[in-house]
């Protein structure tokens, strides 16, 4: 368990942080679960899931710690990789293939989310990068830079001015991307980080109908912002800080945007789901959640938000998924704590391609469940 503890910081975030709403009981919803879906050869193998998704064909995308990193020494940088991988199944679960072998921001699985036009987008919170698959299977994007893993050249000297941006830099792991920025320079309030896309362990990545991209930024701590992105990967925006006030995060874990382009961002450490405008303006928050760990929004009509409930920091002593209004409103939970089918051990990852089936990928339990509601 300790390398679920270390790598996945909401948990953390959750237990050190109170809860500013109290939790009411909700209605049970009747559910039926498959939790051995997946189908791998001899050999191949599920870990920890850090995200699973469904493309509009049915077709399913893991992506799970499982591999052997290694690091790659050249004669500037050092680069960890293959901490992670990336499966592809069909619709019943059988293996298909193996996507971005040995792509070097395969490093530390934390999300993955599946576009409307199939692409598949990896969170890598070792990497700090998010990934774009096109749906053959090639990537498209890349969002982020891999910090190096050593420090490879000297800092400035004292008093020298610090480097721009995109040049070398040295310094302890992952430096770069916290709240002073680059050389020690403050960007702004304290979380939020450096305008662009140098990222500090991101956690998720939405859309709107334009196909901007909203990603949150944020799960090593010192780092709490939103940041935005045309559909071509230019930075437009960022905003938010660390703290509990409107606009400000503890842990920004999951995002999702509504069909009228409101974006809403799980905030992990304040055990709340604030609502902003496609700018960043806020708009409204809910709790009554839990410890959230996760979310995932619905495409129909009306709209539905599910909400994962860790409890502890290791997810074994009280768990649930919530089913909630845009709004807030709860109006049904599932499932509990443990090992046994149709229970949960941090499901870090939700897909609702539909209202009533589900895809739950679960960190501690290293598996992926299938869950069909009973209306």
């Amino acid at each position: 368990m300790t390398r679920t503890c270390k790598g996945f910081a909401a948990a953390g975030v959750l237990a050190l942080s109170g809860s500013l709403f109290a939790q009411t009981a909700a209605p049970e919803i009747a559910f039926d679960s498959t939790a051995d879906l997946l189908k791998t050869p001899v050999n191949v193998f599920v870990g920890e899931v850090g995200g699973v998704g469904q493309n509009s064909k049915g077709q399913i995308f893991v992506y799970t710690r499982t591999g052997h990193p290694y690091a790659t020494i050249g004669d500037n940088r050092t680069f960890f990789r293959n901490g992670s991988r990336l499966y592809q199944f069909d619709q019943t679960g059988k293996y298909v293939r193996e996507l971005g072998q040995d792509v070097y921001g395969f490093n530390a699985a934390f999300g993955l989310r599946v576009d409307p036009q199939d692409n598949v987008w990896t969170i890598d919170a070792g990497a700090s990068q998010v990934v774009k698959f096109d749906p053959e299977g090639r990537v498209a994007l890349v969002l982020g830079r891999k910090p190096e893993a050593i420090g490879v050249r000297p800092g400035p000297a004292p008093g020298a001015p610090a480097p721009a941006p995109g040049a070398g830099r040295g310094g302890a792991p992952g430096e770069e991307g916290r709240g002073g920025g680059r050389g020690g320079a403050q960007a702004g309030p304290p979380g939020s980080g450096i305008p662009g896309s140098t990222f500090n362990r991101p956690s998720d990545v939405a859309w709107d109908k334009a196909g901007n991209i909203y990603i949150a930024d944020g799960m090593a701590g010192n780092v709490n912002r939103i940041a935005k992105f045309a559909r071509d990967g230019n930075f437009i925006k960022q905003w938010g800080s660390t703290g509990s006030e409107q606009g400000q995060f503890k842990g920004p874990k999951a995002l999702a945007v509504d069909a009228q382009g409101n974006v809403y961002v799980l905030d992990a450490g304040n055990k709340r789901v604030q609502v902003f405008d496609g700018d960043g303006n806020f708009k409204s928050q809910f709790g009554n959640i839990g410890s959230p760990l996760t979310m995932c929004m619905t495409s129909g009509s009306p709209q539905y938000l599910y909400i994962s409930h860790s409890g502890d920091a290791d997810g074994m002593d009280d768990a649930a998924i919530f089913k909630t209004s845009l709004d807030g409103k709860v109006v049904g939970k599932f499932g509990s704590a443990g090992k046994l089918p149709k229970q949960f051990g941090l499901a870090n990852s939700i897909d609702c391609h539909t209202e009533n089936e589900l895809l739950v990928g679960e960190m501690a339990n290293w598996r992926v469940q299938k869950i069909s509601l009973k209306r």
